[in-house]
Protein backbone atom coordinates (compact mmCIF):
# COMPACT_ATOMS: atom_id res chain seq x y z
CA UNK A 1 0.00 0.00 0.00
CA UNK A 2 3.30 2.52 0.63
CA UNK A 3 4.00 1.86 -2.74
CA UNK A 4 0.80 2.57 -4.17
CA UNK A 5 0.35 6.22 -1.98
CA UNK A 6 3.65 7.07 -3.46
CA UNK A 7 2.54 6.63 -7.43
CA UNK A 8 -0.58 8.63 -6.46
CA UNK A 9 1.48 10.98 -4.88
CA UNK A 10 3.73 11.10 -7.77
CA UNK A 11 0.66 11.41 -9.72
CA UNK A 12 -0.50 14.48 -7.85
CA UNK A 13 2.42 16.34 -8.58
CA UNK A 14 3.37 15.48 -12.43
CA UNK A 15 0.32 14.67 -13.80
CA UNK A 16 -1.65 18.23 -14.30
CA UNK A 17 1.90 18.53 -16.48
CA UNK A 18 1.94 15.91 -18.57
CA UNK A 19 -1.87 14.82 -18.99
CA UNK A 20 -0.98 11.14 -19.02
CA UNK A 21 -3.26 9.39 -16.44
CA UNK A 22 -6.73 9.38 -17.04
CA UNK A 23 -7.41 8.24 -13.45
CA UNK A 24 -6.30 6.86 -10.21
CA UNK A 25 -8.93 4.27 -8.73
CA UNK A 26 -10.65 5.42 -5.78
CA UNK A 27 -9.78 2.10 -4.21
CA UNK A 28 -6.54 1.65 -5.79
CA UNK A 29 -5.02 1.41 -1.77
CA UNK A 30 -6.99 -1.87 -1.58
CA UNK A 31 -6.83 -3.21 -5.27
CA UNK A 32 -6.35 -7.10 -4.96
CA UNK A 33 -3.24 -8.68 -6.00
CA UNK A 34 -1.11 -11.36 -5.16
CA UNK A 35 0.42 -11.45 -1.84
CA UNK A 36 3.90 -12.66 -3.58
CA UNK A 37 5.05 -12.93 -6.73
CA UNK A 38 7.63 -11.09 -9.17
CA UNK A 39 6.02 -7.85 -9.08
CA UNK A 40 5.11 -8.04 -5.60
CA UNK A 41 2.88 -5.08 -4.83
CA UNK A 42 4.34 -2.74 -7.65
CA UNK A 43 1.72 -0.30 -9.33
CA UNK A 44 0.51 -0.79 -12.21
CA UNK A 45 -1.39 1.28 -14.99
CA UNK A 46 -3.32 0.05 -17.87
CA UNK A 47 -3.57 1.72 -20.89
CA UNK A 48 -7.23 2.68 -21.51
CA UNK A 49 -7.65 0.25 -24.89
CA UNK A 50 -6.63 -3.51 -25.07
CA UNK A 51 -6.75 -5.38 -22.14
CA UNK A 52 -9.77 -5.56 -20.02
CA UNK A 53 -10.39 -4.98 -16.51
CA UNK A 54 -13.54 -6.55 -15.36
CA UNK A 55 -16.23 -3.38 -14.12
CA UNK A 56 -13.78 -0.57 -14.77
CA UNK A 57 -13.94 1.68 -17.58
CA UNK A 58 -12.35 1.26 -20.96
CA UNK A 59 -13.65 4.37 -23.03
CA UNK A 60 -10.70 3.56 -25.54
CA UNK A 61 -10.09 7.50 -25.95
CA UNK A 62 -13.11 7.58 -27.70
CA UNK A 63 -16.56 9.28 -27.31
CA UNK A 64 -18.37 6.43 -28.74
CA UNK A 65 -17.06 4.37 -25.55
CA UNK A 66 -17.98 6.89 -23.05
CA UNK A 67 -19.23 4.78 -19.26
CA UNK A 68 -18.17 1.56 -21.28
CA UNK A 69 -17.10 -1.24 -19.26
CA UNK A 70 -16.34 -4.03 -19.86
CA UNK A 71 -17.73 -7.28 -17.88
CA UNK A 72 -14.63 -9.73 -18.77
CA UNK A 73 -10.85 -9.98 -17.47
CA UNK A 74 -8.59 -10.45 -19.84
CA UNK A 75 -5.91 -13.29 -18.88
CA UNK A 76 -3.40 -10.27 -19.26
CA UNK A 77 -4.92 -9.01 -16.16
CA UNK A 78 -4.99 -12.13 -14.37
CA UNK A 79 -1.93 -12.43 -15.12
CA UNK A 80 -0.55 -9.24 -13.65
CA UNK A 81 -2.70 -9.80 -10.34
CA UNK A 82 -1.40 -13.55 -9.94
CA UNK A 83 2.29 -11.96 -9.95
CA UNK A 84 1.64 -9.22 -7.23
CA UNK A 85 1.05 -6.41 -9.51
CA UNK A 86 -1.46 -3.39 -8.67
CA UNK A 87 -3.24 -2.43 -10.84
CA UNK A 88 -4.38 1.23 -9.55
CA UNK A 89 -5.48 3.29 -12.73
CA UNK A 90 -5.66 4.12 -16.44
CA UNK A 91 -3.45 6.17 -19.22
CA UNK A 92 -4.63 7.85 -22.38
CA UNK A 93 -4.51 6.65 -25.75
CA UNK A 94 -5.06 8.01 -29.25
CA UNK A 95 -8.87 7.24 -29.89
CA UNK A 96 -9.02 3.73 -30.85
CA UNK A 97 -5.59 3.13 -30.75
CA UNK A 98 -5.27 4.26 -34.03
CA UNK A 99 -2.34 7.28 -33.68
CA UNK A 100 1.23 7.20 -33.06
CA UNK A 101 0.24 10.65 -31.14
CA UNK A 102 -1.54 10.50 -27.60
CA UNK A 103 -4.25 13.25 -28.33
CA UNK A 104 -8.03 13.18 -28.49
CA UNK A 105 -11.07 14.99 -28.10
CA UNK A 106 -12.34 12.90 -24.88
CA UNK A 107 -9.13 13.10 -22.97
CA UNK A 108 -7.29 16.00 -24.60
CA UNK A 109 -3.13 16.34 -25.61
CA UNK A 110 -0.28 13.82 -23.30
CA UNK A 111 2.97 15.73 -23.29
CA UNK A 112 6.20 14.14 -23.00
CA UNK A 113 7.96 14.39 -20.14
CA UNK A 114 11.45 15.67 -21.77
CA UNK A 115 9.77 18.43 -23.61
CA UNK A 116 5.84 19.02 -22.75
CA UNK A 117 5.30 21.09 -26.39
CA UNK A 118 6.39 17.17 -28.01
CA UNK A 119 4.40 14.03 -28.38
CA UNK A 120 4.83 11.37 -26.22
CA UNK A 121 4.22 9.20 -28.92
CA UNK A 122 1.29 6.35 -29.18
CA UNK A 123 -1.10 4.94 -28.73
CA UNK A 124 0.26 3.54 -25.71
CA UNK A 125 1.53 7.44 -24.94
CA UNK A 126 0.02 7.68 -21.13
CA UNK A 127 1.82 4.50 -20.63
CA UNK A 128 4.68 5.88 -21.60
CA UNK A 129 4.73 9.24 -20.24
CA UNK A 130 3.59 8.36 -17.07
CA UNK A 131 6.70 5.78 -16.33
CA UNK A 132 8.94 8.21 -17.74
CA UNK A 133 7.54 10.95 -15.35
CA UNK A 134 7.72 8.18 -12.11
CA UNK A 135 4.37 7.79 -11.39
CA UNK A 136 4.61 4.07 -11.60
CA UNK A 137 7.56 1.71 -12.85
CA UNK A 138 6.14 -0.08 -15.47
CA UNK A 139 2.46 -0.22 -17.11
CA UNK A 140 0.84 -1.93 -19.67
CA UNK A 141 0.68 -1.26 -23.70
CA UNK A 142 -0.44 -2.73 -27.04
CA UNK A 143 1.33 -2.13 -29.79
CA UNK A 144 -0.23 -2.92 -33.21
CA UNK A 145 2.06 -0.94 -35.47
CA UNK A 146 4.33 0.31 -32.70
CA UNK A 147 2.40 1.78 -30.35
CA UNK A 148 4.47 0.34 -27.77
CA UNK A 149 7.98 1.22 -29.59
CA UNK A 150 7.42 4.45 -30.59
CA UNK A 151 6.31 5.92 -27.36
CA UNK A 152 9.41 4.08 -25.69
CA UNK A 153 11.77 5.53 -28.24
CA UNK A 154 10.59 9.26 -27.93
CA UNK A 155 9.85 8.51 -23.96
CA UNK A 156 13.58 7.63 -23.11
CA UNK A 157 12.15 4.01 -21.72
CA UNK A 158 12.44 0.41 -22.97
CA UNK A 159 9.92 -0.74 -24.57
CA UNK A 160 9.09 -4.75 -26.08
CA UNK A 161 6.80 -6.03 -28.76
CA UNK A 162 6.81 -9.79 -28.26
CA UNK A 163 6.19 -12.26 -30.98
CA UNK A 164 2.80 -13.03 -32.16
CA UNK A 165 1.31 -15.54 -29.98
CA UNK A 166 3.81 -14.82 -27.41
CA UNK A 167 1.77 -13.49 -24.70
CA UNK A 168 -2.58 -14.55 -24.86
CA UNK A 169 -5.00 -11.95 -25.75
CA UNK A 170 -7.89 -13.96 -24.45
CA UNK A 171 -10.24 -14.66 -24.02
CA UNK A 172 -12.06 -12.05 -26.44
CA UNK A 173 -8.76 -10.95 -28.06
CA UNK A 174 -6.93 -13.41 -29.28
CA UNK A 175 -4.44 -12.68 -32.44
CA UNK A 176 -6.06 -8.99 -32.71
CA UNK A 177 -6.22 -7.04 -36.08
CA UNK A 178 -5.43 -10.18 -38.17
CA UNK A 179 -2.48 -11.36 -35.67
CA UNK A 180 -0.29 -7.62 -35.89
CA UNK A 181 -1.43 -6.24 -32.14
CA UNK A 182 0.30 -7.73 -28.67
CA UNK A 183 -0.30 -6.59 -25.64
CA UNK A 184 2.61 -6.14 -23.15
CA UNK A 185 4.21 -3.18 -21.26
CA UNK A 186 6.73 0.08 -21.22
CA UNK A 187 9.39 0.09 -18.34
CA UNK A 188 12.97 1.41 -17.85
CA UNK A 189 14.89 -1.68 -17.75
CA UNK A 190 16.02 -5.07 -19.48
CA UNK A 191 15.68 -6.54 -16.36
CA UNK A 192 11.60 -5.30 -16.07
CA UNK A 193 11.12 -6.63 -19.28
CA UNK A 194 12.97 -10.19 -19.08
CA UNK A 195 10.63 -10.26 -15.64
CA UNK A 196 7.39 -9.43 -17.56
CA UNK A 197 7.94 -11.77 -20.37
CA UNK A 198 7.68 -14.49 -17.81
CA UNK A 199 5.01 -13.24 -16.07
CA UNK A 200 3.02 -12.40 -19.12
CA UNK A 201 4.14 -15.42 -21.41
CA UNK A 202 2.05 -18.85 -22.47
CA UNK A 203 -0.67 -20.16 -23.93
CA UNK A 204 -4.24 -20.05 -22.80
CA UNK A 205 -6.84 -22.21 -23.90
CA UNK A 206 -8.77 -20.97 -27.52
CA UNK A 207 -5.93 -19.28 -28.69
CA UNK A 208 -5.62 -20.32 -32.33
CA UNK A 209 -1.77 -21.70 -32.28
CA UNK A 210 0.90 -22.07 -29.55
CA UNK A 211 4.43 -20.52 -30.56
CA UNK A 212 7.72 -22.25 -29.47
CA UNK A 213 8.09 -22.05 -25.46
CA UNK A 214 11.77 -20.75 -23.95
CA UNK A 215 14.45 -23.21 -22.84
CA UNK A 216 14.25 -21.34 -19.24
CA UNK A 217 12.84 -18.43 -17.75
CA UNK A 218 13.73 -15.18 -19.16
CA UNK A 219 14.88 -13.41 -16.37
CA UNK A 220 17.60 -16.24 -15.91
CA UNK A 221 18.69 -15.28 -20.01
CA UNK A 222 19.96 -12.23 -17.68
CA UNK A 223 22.83 -14.46 -16.87
CA UNK A 224 23.73 -16.09 -20.13
CA UNK A 225 26.12 -15.21 -22.93
CA UNK A 226 25.26 -13.93 -26.05
CA UNK A 227 27.24 -15.24 -28.48
CA UNK A 228 28.05 -14.60 -31.78
CA UNK A 229 25.14 -13.30 -33.89
CA UNK A 230 24.71 -12.09 -37.64
CA UNK A 231 23.29 -8.55 -37.17
CA UNK A 232 21.71 -6.81 -40.19
CA UNK A 233 21.87 -3.13 -39.89
CA UNK A 234 19.70 -0.28 -41.38
CA UNK A 235 21.49 2.59 -42.13
CA UNK A 236 18.95 3.78 -44.94
CA UNK A 237 15.09 5.03 -44.75
CA UNK A 238 12.73 2.07 -45.37
CA UNK A 239 9.32 4.62 -46.04
CA UNK A 240 9.44 8.29 -47.76
CA UNK A 241 10.05 10.01 -44.18
CA UNK A 242 13.63 10.82 -44.15
CA UNK A 243 16.08 9.62 -41.55
CA UNK A 244 17.12 12.53 -38.50
CA UNK A 245 21.12 12.53 -38.83
CA UNK A 246 21.55 12.40 -35.26
CA UNK A 247 18.98 9.36 -35.42
CA UNK A 248 21.54 7.76 -38.34
CA UNK A 249 24.23 8.71 -36.26
CA UNK A 250 22.71 6.96 -33.26
CA UNK A 251 21.97 3.83 -35.88
CA UNK A 252 26.20 3.55 -36.80
CA UNK A 253 27.36 4.07 -33.05
CA UNK A 254 25.10 1.11 -32.26
CA UNK A 255 26.71 -0.77 -34.98
CA UNK A 256 29.81 -0.27 -34.30
CA UNK A 257 29.28 -1.39 -30.31
CA UNK A 258 27.54 -4.27 -31.52
CA UNK A 259 30.97 -5.35 -33.66
CA UNK A 260 32.97 -4.21 -31.26
CA UNK A 261 31.46 -7.02 -29.64
CA UNK A 262 32.24 -9.52 -31.73
CA UNK A 263 29.67 -9.70 -33.85
CA UNK A 264 29.16 -9.68 -37.53
CA UNK A 265 27.76 -7.33 -38.80
CA UNK A 266 25.88 -6.34 -42.33
CA UNK A 267 24.14 -3.67 -44.03
CA UNK A 268 20.42 -4.42 -45.46
CA UNK A 269 18.24 -2.48 -47.20
CA UNK A 270 14.76 -2.04 -46.90
CA UNK A 271 13.00 -5.60 -47.05
CA UNK A 272 9.80 -4.22 -48.42
CA UNK A 273 8.06 -1.24 -49.60
CA UNK A 274 5.78 0.99 -47.51
CA UNK A 275 2.95 0.76 -49.88
CA UNK A 276 2.16 -2.87 -49.02
CA UNK A 277 1.60 -1.60 -45.63
CA UNK A 278 -0.88 0.71 -46.94
CA UNK A 279 -2.41 -1.62 -48.61
CA UNK A 280 -3.08 -3.99 -45.98
CA UNK A 281 -4.48 -1.34 -43.67
CA UNK A 282 -6.60 0.10 -46.24
CA UNK A 283 -7.84 -3.58 -46.78
CA UNK A 284 -8.84 -4.56 -43.39
CA UNK A 285 -10.78 -1.32 -42.73
CA UNK A 286 -13.96 -2.63 -44.15
CA UNK A 287 -13.55 -4.93 -40.83
CA UNK A 288 -12.97 -2.58 -38.53
CA UNK A 289 -16.20 -0.25 -39.97
CA UNK A 290 -18.12 -3.52 -38.93
CA UNK A 291 -16.89 -4.02 -35.77
CA UNK A 292 -17.63 -0.42 -34.95
CA UNK A 293 -20.89 -0.51 -35.87
CA UNK A 294 -21.60 -3.28 -33.46
CA UNK A 295 -20.04 -1.43 -31.05
CA UNK A 296 -21.81 1.58 -31.60
CA UNK A 297 -25.13 -0.15 -31.48
CA UNK A 298 -24.36 -1.93 -28.39
CA UNK A 299 -23.81 1.19 -26.66
CA UNK A 300 -26.67 3.02 -28.23
CA UNK A 301 -24.89 5.55 -29.68
CA UNK A 302 -24.70 6.59 -33.41
CA UNK A 303 -21.60 6.65 -35.38
CA UNK A 304 -20.84 10.78 -36.50
CA UNK A 305 -18.89 13.90 -36.07
CA UNK A 306 -19.80 13.73 -32.55
CA UNK A 307 -18.99 10.37 -31.57
CA UNK A 308 -15.60 10.29 -33.95
CA UNK A 309 -13.00 12.09 -34.40
CA UNK A 310 -12.71 13.64 -38.39
CA UNK A 311 -9.71 10.64 -39.10
CA UNK A 312 -11.42 7.77 -37.55
CA UNK A 313 -14.64 8.91 -38.85
CA UNK A 314 -12.96 9.04 -42.27
CA UNK A 315 -11.20 5.59 -42.18
CA UNK A 316 -14.59 4.40 -40.60
CA UNK A 317 -16.60 5.89 -44.10
CA UNK A 318 -13.77 4.07 -46.55
CA UNK A 319 -14.15 1.03 -44.46
CA UNK A 320 -17.66 0.94 -44.81
CA UNK A 321 -17.98 1.75 -48.49
CA UNK A 322 -15.18 -0.41 -49.91
CA UNK A 323 -15.66 -3.81 -50.80
CA UNK A 324 -12.58 -5.57 -48.56
CA UNK A 325 -12.87 -8.41 -47.75
CA UNK A 326 -10.90 -10.51 -44.99
CA UNK A 327 -9.42 -12.36 -47.44
CA UNK A 328 -7.73 -9.80 -49.38
CA UNK A 329 -6.00 -8.32 -46.02
CA UNK A 330 -4.70 -12.00 -45.28
CA UNK A 331 -3.53 -12.67 -49.01
CA UNK A 332 -1.11 -8.49 -48.60
CA UNK A 333 0.25 -9.84 -45.19
CA UNK A 334 1.33 -13.30 -46.43
CA UNK A 335 2.93 -11.96 -49.17
CA UNK A 336 4.79 -9.14 -47.16
CA UNK A 337 5.60 -12.32 -44.69
CA UNK A 338 7.34 -13.91 -47.26
CA UNK A 339 8.95 -11.05 -48.79
CA UNK A 340 10.40 -9.82 -45.73
CA UNK A 341 11.29 -13.11 -44.51
CA UNK A 342 13.46 -14.09 -47.90
CA UNK A 343 15.36 -10.46 -47.46
CA UNK A 344 16.01 -11.16 -43.49
CA UNK A 345 16.49 -14.79 -43.31
CA UNK A 346 20.53 -14.70 -43.15
CA UNK A 347 20.87 -12.20 -39.77
CA UNK A 348 19.66 -13.63 -35.96
CA UNK A 349 19.18 -9.87 -35.45
CA UNK A 350 18.49 -6.08 -37.06
CA UNK A 351 19.49 -3.20 -35.84
CA UNK A 352 16.77 -0.02 -37.01
CA UNK A 353 16.30 2.93 -35.71
CA UNK A 354 12.57 3.13 -33.52
CA UNK A 355 11.81 6.12 -35.83
CA UNK A 356 13.07 8.15 -38.49
CA UNK A 357 13.05 11.35 -35.87
CA UNK A 358 12.75 12.40 -32.20
CA UNK A 359 9.36 13.18 -30.56
CA UNK A 360 7.20 15.66 -32.84
CA UNK A 361 5.08 18.75 -31.67
CA UNK A 362 1.99 18.11 -30.88
CA UNK A 363 -0.95 18.83 -33.60
CA UNK A 364 0.88 16.94 -36.60
CA UNK A 365 -0.70 15.28 -39.41
CA UNK A 366 -0.66 12.01 -37.84
CA UNK A 367 -3.05 13.08 -35.32
CA UNK A 368 -6.49 11.56 -35.90
CA UNK A 369 -7.45 14.93 -34.30
CA UNK A 370 -6.04 16.86 -37.23
CA UNK A 371 -8.94 16.72 -39.68
CA UNK A 372 -6.43 17.47 -42.99
CA UNK A 373 -5.93 14.33 -44.68
CA UNK A 374 -8.08 11.85 -46.46
CA UNK A 375 -8.15 8.53 -45.18
CA UNK A 376 -5.72 7.01 -47.60
CA UNK A 377 -3.26 9.92 -47.32
CA UNK A 378 -3.67 9.10 -43.53
CA UNK A 379 -2.71 5.59 -43.81
CA UNK A 380 0.30 6.37 -46.18
CA UNK A 381 1.28 8.96 -43.79
CA UNK A 382 1.75 6.58 -41.12
CA UNK A 383 3.18 3.80 -42.87
CA UNK A 384 5.61 6.30 -43.99
CA UNK A 385 6.72 7.48 -40.15
CA UNK A 386 6.70 4.48 -38.83
CA UNK A 387 8.40 2.45 -41.37
CA UNK A 388 10.62 0.40 -38.91
CA UNK A 389 8.09 -0.52 -36.82
CA UNK A 390 5.02 -1.95 -38.55
CA UNK A 391 6.56 -3.77 -41.04
CA UNK A 392 7.52 -6.38 -37.67
CA UNK A 393 3.79 -6.31 -36.48
CA UNK A 394 2.99 -7.99 -39.68
CA UNK A 395 5.77 -10.76 -39.45
CA UNK A 396 5.23 -11.84 -36.37
CA UNK A 397 8.55 -11.15 -35.28
CA UNK A 398 9.73 -9.45 -31.49
CA UNK A 399 10.88 -6.55 -31.51
CA UNK A 400 12.28 -4.21 -28.73
CA UNK A 401 13.31 -0.02 -28.38
CA UNK A 402 16.21 0.81 -26.19
CA UNK A 403 16.66 4.08 -25.07
CA UNK A 404 20.68 4.19 -26.18
CA UNK A 405 21.32 7.79 -27.48
CA UNK A 406 19.53 11.27 -26.99
CA UNK A 407 20.26 14.33 -29.80
CA UNK A 408 21.78 17.66 -29.08
CA UNK A 409 19.07 18.89 -27.01
CA UNK A 410 18.46 15.81 -24.88
CA UNK A 411 15.92 14.37 -26.49
CA UNK A 412 15.87 10.39 -26.31
CA UNK A 413 16.34 8.65 -29.23
CA UNK A 414 15.15 4.85 -29.54
CA UNK A 415 17.44 1.81 -31.14
CA UNK A 416 15.33 -1.37 -32.45
CA UNK A 417 16.51 -5.03 -32.35
CA UNK A 418 14.10 -7.21 -34.18
CA UNK A 419 14.54 -11.33 -33.05
CA UNK A 420 13.95 -14.49 -35.30
CA UNK A 421 10.49 -15.46 -34.27
CA UNK A 422 9.77 -16.59 -31.23
CA UNK A 423 13.36 -15.83 -30.04
CA UNK A 424 12.60 -13.22 -27.08
CA UNK A 425 15.73 -14.46 -25.61
CA UNK A 426 18.10 -13.42 -27.79
CA UNK A 427 16.56 -9.96 -27.98
CA UNK A 428 17.06 -10.32 -24.14
CA UNK A 429 20.66 -10.76 -23.89
CA UNK A 430 21.36 -8.63 -26.77
CA UNK A 431 19.95 -5.76 -24.60
CA UNK A 432 20.74 -6.67 -21.53
CA UNK A 433 24.46 -5.92 -23.22
CA UNK A 434 23.62 -2.59 -24.79
CA UNK A 435 22.12 -1.71 -21.49
CA UNK A 436 25.20 -2.27 -19.45
CA UNK A 437 27.58 -0.83 -22.54
CA UNK A 438 25.40 2.04 -22.86
CA UNK A 439 23.26 2.43 -19.35
CA UNK A 440 20.62 5.01 -19.04
CA UNK A 441 19.17 4.53 -15.95
CA UNK A 442 20.77 8.33 -14.94
CA UNK A 443 19.37 9.99 -17.22
CA UNK A 444 16.03 12.09 -16.15
CA UNK A 445 13.17 14.27 -18.32
CA UNK A 446 12.53 17.73 -17.42
CA UNK A 447 9.42 16.49 -15.39
CA UNK A 448 9.58 13.30 -13.50
CA UNK A 449 8.07 13.25 -10.12
CA UNK A 450 10.06 15.02 -7.34
CA UNK A 451 12.46 16.70 -9.45
CA UNK A 452 11.97 19.85 -12.09
CA UNK A 453 14.85 19.13 -14.53
CA UNK A 454 16.32 17.12 -16.54
CA UNK A 455 19.64 15.62 -15.15
CA UNK A 456 21.14 14.22 -18.74
CA UNK A 457 24.37 12.14 -18.39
Amino acid sequence: MKLTRLAREAHDDVNPRINAVIEIYEDAETVACAGGGLFHGVPFLRKDVGATEAGRLEEKGSRLFIGYRPNTDSFFFRRARAAGLRTIGRTTTSELGMSGMTESVLNGITANPWDLERSAGGSSGGSAAAVAAGIAPIAHGNDGGGSIRVPAAWCGLVGLNPSRGRISGGPNQQDAYFGCTRQFVLCRTVRDVAAALDVFSGPHPGDPFIIVQPNRPYVEELSRPTGTLTVGVARTKWGAVNLDPEVQHAVESTATLLEEMGHMVTDIEAPYESIEYTRMMLAGLSSSASSLEDAARAMGRTINADTLEPINLKLYEYGRNSQGRIQSVEEVSRRMRFRVGEAINAFDILLTPTMPTVALPHGSIYSTINPTLSAEEFSEANAALYQYTAVFNVTGQPSVSLPLAQNVNGLPIGIQIVGRFGDEATLVRVSRDLEEARPWSRRRPRVRAGHTQAVLI
